[in-house]
Protein backbone atom coordinates (compact mmCIF):
# COMPACT_ATOMS: atom_id res chain seq x y z
CA UNK A 1 0.00 0.00 0.00
CA UNK A 2 1.39 3.67 -1.23
CA UNK A 3 1.68 5.97 1.71
CA UNK A 4 1.80 9.40 1.42
CA UNK A 5 4.56 11.10 3.67
CA UNK A 6 3.62 14.93 4.11
CA UNK A 7 7.40 15.90 4.48
CA UNK A 8 8.01 15.14 0.67
CA UNK A 9 4.99 17.48 -0.08
CA UNK A 10 6.61 20.45 -1.31
CA UNK A 11 4.50 23.27 -2.25
CA UNK A 12 6.21 25.96 -4.30
CA UNK A 13 3.19 28.59 -3.70
CA UNK A 14 4.83 32.07 -1.75
CA UNK A 15 1.72 32.74 -0.54
CA UNK A 16 1.19 31.88 3.43
CA UNK A 17 -1.02 32.83 5.61
CA UNK A 18 1.70 33.91 8.69
CA UNK A 19 4.40 35.47 7.18
CA UNK A 20 8.14 36.58 8.75
CA UNK A 21 7.56 40.27 8.46
CA UNK A 22 3.91 40.11 10.38
CA UNK A 23 5.18 41.44 13.68
CA UNK A 24 7.92 44.23 12.13
CA UNK A 25 5.69 47.59 12.04
CA UNK A 26 8.05 49.81 10.04
CA UNK A 27 10.66 48.64 8.07
CA UNK A 28 14.03 48.79 10.35
CA UNK A 29 17.30 50.73 8.89
CA UNK A 30 18.87 47.42 9.48
CA UNK A 31 22.62 46.34 8.16
CA UNK A 32 22.14 44.49 5.48
CA UNK A 33 25.49 41.59 6.11
CA UNK A 34 24.80 40.18 9.72
CA UNK A 35 26.49 37.16 11.15
CA UNK A 36 24.43 34.31 13.20
CA UNK A 37 26.13 33.55 15.60
CA UNK A 38 25.93 30.13 17.67
CA UNK A 39 27.46 30.89 20.74
CA UNK A 40 25.74 33.04 23.17
CA UNK A 41 28.71 34.01 25.22
CA UNK A 42 30.62 35.45 22.27
CA UNK A 43 27.59 37.18 21.39
CA UNK A 44 27.32 39.14 25.04
CA UNK A 45 30.40 39.87 24.44
CA UNK A 46 30.80 41.19 21.09
CA UNK A 47 27.66 42.96 21.81
CA UNK A 48 27.90 44.41 25.34
CA UNK A 49 27.08 48.04 24.18
CA UNK A 50 25.54 47.15 20.94
CA UNK A 51 22.30 48.87 19.44
CA UNK A 52 19.30 47.19 19.60
CA UNK A 53 16.88 46.98 16.39
CA UNK A 54 14.66 44.38 17.43
CA UNK A 55 13.63 41.31 19.67
CA UNK A 56 13.52 38.09 17.47
CA UNK A 57 11.13 35.01 17.35
CA UNK A 58 14.24 33.03 19.67
CA UNK A 59 13.64 35.53 22.30
CA UNK A 60 17.22 36.95 21.36
CA UNK A 61 18.01 40.19 19.82
CA UNK A 62 19.10 41.59 16.61
CA UNK A 63 22.25 43.39 17.61
CA UNK A 64 24.19 46.37 15.35
CA UNK A 65 27.94 46.70 15.86
CA UNK A 66 30.66 48.21 13.83
CA UNK A 67 33.19 45.59 12.50
CA UNK A 68 36.44 47.28 10.48
CA UNK A 69 34.26 50.09 9.95
CA UNK A 70 30.92 48.91 8.73
CA UNK A 71 27.82 48.10 9.79
CA UNK A 72 27.03 44.61 10.71
CA UNK A 73 24.08 42.61 12.23
CA UNK A 74 24.45 40.18 14.99
CA UNK A 75 22.25 37.72 16.48
CA UNK A 76 21.62 34.12 17.94
CA UNK A 77 19.61 32.07 15.73
CA UNK A 78 17.90 29.35 18.30
CA UNK A 79 19.48 25.95 18.26
CA UNK A 80 17.48 23.32 15.80
CA UNK A 81 16.34 23.88 12.41
CA UNK A 82 12.88 24.77 12.95
CA UNK A 83 13.58 27.65 15.11
CA UNK A 84 16.87 29.04 13.81
CA UNK A 85 14.79 29.09 9.86
CA UNK A 86 12.20 30.96 11.76
CA UNK A 87 15.09 33.49 12.99
CA UNK A 88 16.81 33.94 9.85
CA UNK A 89 13.25 34.35 8.13
CA UNK A 90 12.36 37.55 10.78
CA UNK A 91 15.66 38.80 10.05
CA UNK A 92 15.62 38.72 6.48
CA UNK A 93 12.16 40.22 6.81
CA UNK A 94 13.58 43.10 8.28
CA UNK A 95 16.51 44.15 5.37
CA UNK A 96 19.64 41.74 6.21
CA UNK A 97 20.79 40.39 2.57
CA UNK A 98 23.82 38.63 3.67
CA UNK A 99 24.35 36.25 6.48
CA UNK A 100 27.29 34.31 7.77
CA UNK A 101 26.31 31.54 10.88
CA UNK A 102 29.00 30.24 12.82
CA UNK A 103 28.81 27.74 15.32
CA UNK A 104 30.10 24.10 16.33
CA UNK A 105 29.70 20.50 14.67
CA UNK A 106 30.55 16.50 15.56
CA UNK A 107 33.17 15.25 13.61
CA UNK A 108 32.49 12.84 11.52
CA UNK A 109 36.04 11.89 10.75
CA UNK A 110 39.02 11.28 12.93
CA UNK A 111 41.02 13.81 10.42
CA UNK A 112 38.82 16.76 11.98
CA UNK A 113 40.99 17.55 15.23
CA UNK A 114 39.37 19.66 17.92
CA UNK A 115 38.90 23.37 16.61
CA UNK A 116 39.09 22.51 12.69
CA UNK A 117 37.69 25.12 10.66
CA UNK A 118 35.21 23.76 7.99
CA UNK A 119 33.26 25.07 5.42
CA UNK A 120 30.18 23.72 4.65
CA UNK A 121 29.35 23.39 0.85
CA UNK A 122 26.18 20.82 1.05
CA UNK A 123 24.37 19.74 3.87
CA UNK A 124 22.48 16.25 3.81
CA UNK A 125 18.98 17.33 4.54
CA UNK A 126 18.03 14.76 7.44
CA UNK A 127 15.29 17.11 8.73
CA UNK A 128 12.13 18.39 8.27
CA UNK A 129 12.53 22.32 8.13
CA UNK A 130 14.13 22.66 4.82
CA UNK A 131 11.36 20.99 2.48
CA UNK A 132 9.10 23.20 3.20
CA UNK A 133 11.09 25.74 1.53
CA UNK A 134 12.86 23.31 -1.53
CA UNK A 135 11.58 20.11 -3.24
CA UNK A 136 12.47 17.27 -1.92
CA UNK A 137 16.36 16.02 -2.56
CA UNK A 138 18.72 14.10 -0.60
CA UNK A 139 20.99 16.98 0.07
CA UNK A 140 21.17 20.68 -0.39
CA UNK A 141 23.88 22.75 -1.96
CA UNK A 142 25.70 25.71 -0.63
CA UNK A 143 25.53 28.88 -2.51
CA UNK A 144 29.15 28.82 -4.44
CA UNK A 145 30.02 32.81 -4.01
CA UNK A 146 29.34 32.46 -0.74
CA UNK A 147 31.65 29.31 -0.19
CA UNK A 148 34.35 31.01 -2.43
CA UNK A 149 34.31 33.94 -0.35
CA UNK A 150 34.61 32.21 2.72
CA UNK A 151 37.73 30.40 1.13
CA UNK A 152 39.25 33.75 0.08
CA UNK A 153 38.88 35.25 3.85
CA UNK A 154 40.07 31.74 5.98
CA UNK A 155 43.65 32.14 3.55
CA UNK A 156 44.32 35.39 3.40
CA UNK A 157 43.76 34.67 8.10
CA UNK A 158 45.90 31.97 7.16
CA UNK A 159 44.36 29.59 9.08
CA UNK A 160 43.60 25.95 8.14
CA UNK A 161 40.34 24.62 6.98
CA UNK A 162 38.52 21.90 4.80
CA UNK A 163 35.58 22.40 2.43
CA UNK A 164 33.03 20.04 2.59
CA UNK A 165 29.36 18.24 3.21
CA UNK A 166 27.83 18.38 6.71
CA UNK A 167 24.95 16.03 7.68
CA UNK A 168 22.07 18.07 9.27
CA UNK A 169 19.82 16.11 11.51
CA UNK A 170 16.68 16.53 13.95
CA UNK A 171 17.42 13.57 15.80
CA UNK A 172 19.75 14.82 18.39
CA UNK A 173 19.97 11.43 20.71
CA UNK A 174 19.35 9.09 17.23
CA UNK A 175 23.07 9.71 15.04
CA UNK A 176 23.37 6.11 16.14
CA UNK A 177 26.31 3.97 14.44
CA UNK A 178 24.77 2.98 11.71
CA UNK A 179 23.76 6.17 10.60
CA UNK A 180 27.32 8.05 10.98
CA UNK A 181 28.69 5.21 9.18
CA UNK A 182 26.01 6.11 6.26
CA UNK A 183 26.75 9.79 6.27
CA UNK A 184 30.59 9.47 6.33
CA UNK A 185 29.62 7.28 3.19
CA UNK A 186 28.29 9.98 1.51
CA UNK A 187 30.78 12.34 2.53
CA UNK A 188 29.72 13.80 5.54
CA UNK A 189 32.57 15.40 7.64
CA UNK A 190 30.60 16.62 10.26
CA UNK A 191 27.07 16.80 12.16
CA UNK A 192 24.85 19.38 13.44
CA UNK A 193 21.67 20.25 13.50
CA UNK A 194 20.54 23.74 11.14
CA UNK A 195 23.10 24.08 7.97
CA UNK A 196 20.20 22.49 5.51
CA UNK A 197 17.42 24.63 7.07
CA UNK A 198 19.35 27.37 6.82
CA UNK A 199 20.62 26.99 3.18
CA UNK A 200 16.98 26.20 2.51
CA UNK A 201 15.96 29.26 3.31
CA UNK A 202 18.54 31.77 2.13
CA UNK A 203 17.76 30.12 -1.30
CA UNK A 204 14.09 30.44 -1.09
CA UNK A 205 14.45 34.12 0.00
CA UNK A 206 17.09 34.77 -2.76
CA UNK A 207 19.85 36.10 0.20
CA UNK A 208 23.29 35.15 0.17
CA UNK A 209 24.09 32.46 2.88
CA UNK A 210 27.82 31.00 4.14
CA UNK A 211 28.47 29.11 7.11
CA UNK A 212 31.51 28.42 8.86
CA UNK A 213 31.68 25.39 11.72
CA UNK A 214 34.72 24.17 14.16
CA UNK A 215 34.67 20.29 14.70
CA UNK A 216 33.93 19.65 17.93
CA UNK A 217 32.83 16.44 19.96
CA UNK A 218 33.81 13.24 18.11
CA UNK A 219 31.69 10.77 16.82
CA UNK A 220 34.38 9.06 14.83
CA UNK A 221 35.67 6.37 16.83
CA UNK A 222 33.15 3.77 18.77
CA UNK A 223 32.52 5.71 21.56
CA UNK A 224 31.39 9.80 21.64
CA UNK A 225 34.34 11.69 22.73
CA UNK A 226 32.71 15.14 24.32
CA UNK A 227 36.55 16.61 23.83
CA UNK A 228 35.41 19.23 26.04
CA UNK A 229 34.51 21.69 23.04
CA UNK A 230 32.09 23.96 24.94
CA UNK A 231 34.76 25.58 26.19
CA UNK A 232 36.97 26.29 23.34
CA UNK A 233 36.16 29.80 23.50
CA UNK A 234 39.11 31.22 21.78
CA UNK A 235 38.03 29.05 18.97
CA UNK A 236 34.64 30.77 19.05
CA UNK A 237 36.16 34.10 19.05
CA UNK A 238 37.97 33.12 16.16
CA UNK A 239 35.14 31.96 14.23
CA UNK A 240 32.86 34.52 14.81
CA UNK A 241 35.68 37.01 13.84
CA UNK A 242 35.99 35.23 10.09
CA UNK A 243 32.51 35.54 9.93
CA UNK A 244 32.26 38.60 10.22
CA UNK A 245 35.02 39.36 7.82
CA UNK A 246 33.42 36.75 5.25
CA UNK A 247 29.60 38.49 5.91
CA UNK A 248 31.13 42.10 5.48
CA UNK A 249 32.94 40.71 2.25
CA UNK A 250 29.72 39.42 1.11
CA UNK A 251 28.24 43.06 1.10
CA UNK A 252 31.28 44.41 -0.62
CA UNK A 253 30.73 42.25 -3.58
CA UNK A 254 27.13 42.78 -3.81
CA UNK A 255 27.54 46.48 -3.76
CA UNK A 256 27.27 48.33 -6.98
CA UNK A 257 30.35 49.72 -8.95
CA UNK A 258 30.87 53.43 -8.76
CA UNK A 259 30.12 54.93 -11.68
Amino acid sequence: MDVEVPIVEFDPDRRAFVNPGWSIAEASDVPTSAVACFFPGVIEQACADAQVHSRLVSLGKLFEIVHDGTRLGVFFPGVGAPLAAAVLEHVIAMGVRHVVACGAAGSLVPELTMGHVVVPDAAVRDEGTSYHYLPPAAEVRADPHSVATAVAVLERAGVPFTVGKTWTTDGLYRETPGRVARRRAQGCLTVEMETAALLAVAAWRDVSFGQLLFAGDDLSGDEWDHRDFTRAVDVQHLLFNLAADIACALADSAAPSPD
